[in-house]
């Protein structure tokens, strides 16, 4: 089992920056994937950004210009840097971690969500 906590969200002004974290603990060699997914009032929840165990990463096109997704494997924690936020960015934004389970596909696990405001 993997459990997930994720820390760093807040306010911040246009165009300011964060860095979000997530730390997993519990059965982390079943770690495939991890990624962060955001969900804004009224909205769908959507993919920001993910990277895989050998390190390559994907984007939404609305934040690749600006976000960039980091693993330190040595402490089981994925980070988010958020530049250049747009108050559209308001979201509560999720940490994911795809499982790889032999004769288990679709195993994953999500941390409780930290809340990102971007307002003047």
């Amino acid at each position: 089992q993997v459990q997930l906590r994720e820390s760093g969200g807040g306010l911040v002004q246009p165009g300011g920056s964060l860095r979000l974290s997530c730390a997993a603990s519990g059965t982390i060699s079943s770690i495939n994937a991890m990624g962060w997914y955001r969900q804004a009032p009224g909205k769908q929840r959507e993919l920001v950004a993910s990277i895989t165990s050998g390190g390559m990463t994907n984007y939404a096109d609305s934040v690749k210009a600006r976000f960039t997704i980091s693993r330190d494997n040595a402490k089981n924690t994925v980070h988010l840097r958020m530049n250049s936020l747009k108050p559209e960015d308001t979201a509560v934004y999720y940490c994911n971690a795809k499982l790889l389970i032999l004769y288990k596909p679709g195993s994953e696990s999500w941390g409780q969500g930290t809340q990102v405001t971007v307002s003047s």
